[in-house]
């Protein structure tokens, strides 16, 4: 039998087919080829229509039932990963009202910091463990304020992934995870935000029906598995933002597990067993997908904008011409811990949350011009990521996260010996790499929720560690992250 996982991201939707007995990934594929189009018609904004992730989820179902050429009436069950913090409006027919105002999209900042300053601090904090800020109830009161013509027409508002669950079953449903990463769960009422809304001056009537992250949330209708080439009455069983996701399929559950990513920004999820928040607002807490009113599992997300995509101006405008990425992680090796002295701040892709959205921008510290060359620049730079990853989860340390075990993908940053080595170094947990991602997570979840597998132990045993790294007991690394520390706060 098979499970079937989506991942809707903002530059394609990518499809997984597994083997729910072996853990086999039987086919894969994403579409488009190029990245989907985000149209920006003001600075700041940030838009897709949900027609185009429908039309490229079609294209990614065909290509991995192709590829596989399973009978679709053997598919157990689907799960879905999606882009967080999205807002799709839709009308009494469930159709979108506009497009999509996705995560990236800044304009609603002033209503959520308005919301911040109006409620008060105290009160966001300890009920919602975060600011408003520019997430998705926010990003409805724009609506609200600058499209009154449509915001009157909203039947319910829906995550990314609220949409594509609707479009397969015909069902309206969300999360309490879904409902947390917009900031709209009260975590001392164990529900929906009343007050928030009330401030915001929304009916809750717009929220639809609260289904389980893990369990039936409706089934695949006679006329789209027609249109996708399934079978009718395939449930799905799971749903929830990328992040969380991306921890469920590194089997990242538990207190003191910890999930990374470092891509083109960085990102850091711990779980926390407390509801706990930080007071600046550096990081973002939800609910976990493991989450209960029994068993408190919060997730604690760090986002760091200027990691992959230092490496990559470094391999454009430092490195030598037609040099790979892995050419530069060897030339780099050569160079001690610590690059003889040269720090670079890594801040230099546009406001940091982990800084109190201060843009320090990328600088360069130490350089001595008879001394250090194009490879202290490499390493320098793959060490300065590090360090921002650890800055950034000692704020997560002092809420309670003790981080033990880093679990990531085997790609992007993870594959620098030099940044994995020397974050594990700095943080004292050991790395461990995979060969998953939010797809085949996805997939895996659905499989929970359909009760496919009895727990999550079960679902996860076919995970298989590509590569660990354990922490070496060496001081030059913690110097030269003091020295890099040093640099940022001065």
């Amino acid at each position: 039998m098979y499970l079937l996982g989506y991942d809707l991201g903002s530059s394609s939707v990518k499809a997984s087919l597994v083997n729910s007995e072996t853990g086999e990934v039987l086919a894969a594929d994403f579409f488009p080829k190029k990245e989907m189009e985000i149209k920006a018609v003001k600075t700041g904004w940030a838009e897709q229509a949900p027609e185009t992730w429908w039309e490229n989820l079609k294209q990614a179902t065909k290509a991995v039932l192709g590829e596989s050429r399973i009978d679709p009436q053997d598919i157990d069950a689907i799960g879905i990963s999606y882009q967080m913090h999205g807002l799709v409006p839709v009308d009494d027919n469930l159709q979108p009202l506009r497009d999509a105002i996705i995560w990236c999209d800044s304009r609603a900042v002033p209503y959520g910091e308005k919301a911040f300053l109006q409620i008060g601090n105290e009160m966001c904090l300890s009920h919602l463990l975060n600011s408003p800020g520019n997430f998705t109830l926010s990003k409805l009161a724009w609506v609200k304020e600058n499209e009154p013509e449509n915001y009157a027409k909203i039947k319910y508002y829906l995550l990314p992934g609220d949409y594509i669950a609707m479009r397969m079953t015909g069902k309206p449903c969300t999360t309490a995870s879904g409902l947390s990463e917009g900031i709209a769960w009260d975590f001392i009422a164990n529900k929906p935000a009343a007050f928030l809304y009330d401030y915001f001056g929304f009916d809750m009537n717009l929220i639809p029906e609260i289904a389980p992250t893990f369990g039936i949330q409706g089934y695949v209708t006679q006329a789209i598995a027609g249109e996708l080439g399934l079978t009718e009455g395939i449930p799905v069983t799971y749903r929830a933002g990328d992040q969380p996701n991306n921890a469920l399929s590194l089997n990242v559950l538990n207190p003191g597990e910890i999930a990374a990513t470092a891509g083109t920004s960085g990102v850091v999820y711990g779980v926390n067993k407390d509801a706990k928040y930080d007071p600046l607002s550096r990081v973002n807490s939800f609910a976990h997908v493991n989450h209960t009113t029994e068993q408190t599992r919060i997730g604690v997300l760090l986002c760091i904008n200027g990691t992959g995509i230092l490496n990559s101006w470094i391999k454009n405008n430092v490195a030598p011409e037609g040099i790979s990425y892995a050419e530069m992680n060897e030339v780099a090796n050569d160079i001690p811990v610590g690059s003889e002295g040269i720090s670079i701040i890594p801040f230099g892709n546009g406001a940091e949350r982990v800084l109190s959205n201060k843009e320090p921008g990328c600088s360069v510290h130490g350089i001595s011009f008879p001394r250090h060359g194009k490879a202290h620049l490499i390493r320098a730079a793959h060490e300065g990521i590090a360090f921002s990853f650890k800055y950034g989860m000692d704020i997560m340390n002092d809420m309670g996260i003790e981080t033990k075990t880093i679990r990531a993908g085997y790609a992007n940053m993870f594959l620098s010996p030099i940044f994995r080595q020397t974050l594990a170094n700095i943080t004292g947990a050991t790395i461990e790499l995979y060969n998953t991602d939010g797809s085949i997570g996805a997939a895996r979840g659905a499989g929970i929720g359909a009760g496919v597998y009895k727990d999550a132990g079960e679902a996860f045993r076919m995970l298989k560690k590509v590569f660990t790294v354990t922490p070496e007991k060496e001081q030059l690394s913690m110097e030269a992250y003091n020295r890099w520390r040093g640099f940022l706060l001065a």
